[in-house]
């Protein structure tokens, strides 16, 4: 069974990771927030790894989707796997 629109999105996805993989302007701390999502931890985990308060890591993924141009977390861990992060 086909899902509507999965195709589309799936390519949108793929689209976006083509561009930021030219030039993904992240930061440090962002790569690994980054890193702690591909790896499936949650805000409140990647906070107690870095050792940064949860709110913060909330921040941090809030600039990561826009400069990524996704629109949640699981899109975001796709990006991740593409750019190889």
């Amino acid at each position: 069974m086909e899902r509507p629109g999965y195709d589309t999105h799936q390519a949108s996805v793929a689209t976006t990771a083509a561009s930021c993989a030219a030039s993904p302007r992240l930061t440090p701390t962002q790569i690994r927030v980054l890193r702690g999502v591909h790896s499936g931890l949650l805000n409140k985990q990647i906070a107690f790894d870095l050792g940064i308060a949860e709110a913060t890591v909330k921040v941090h993924m809030t600039a990561l989707m826009r400069k990524l141009n996704v629109r949640n977390r699981t899109q975001a861990a796709i990006v991740a796997q593409t750019l190889a992060i």
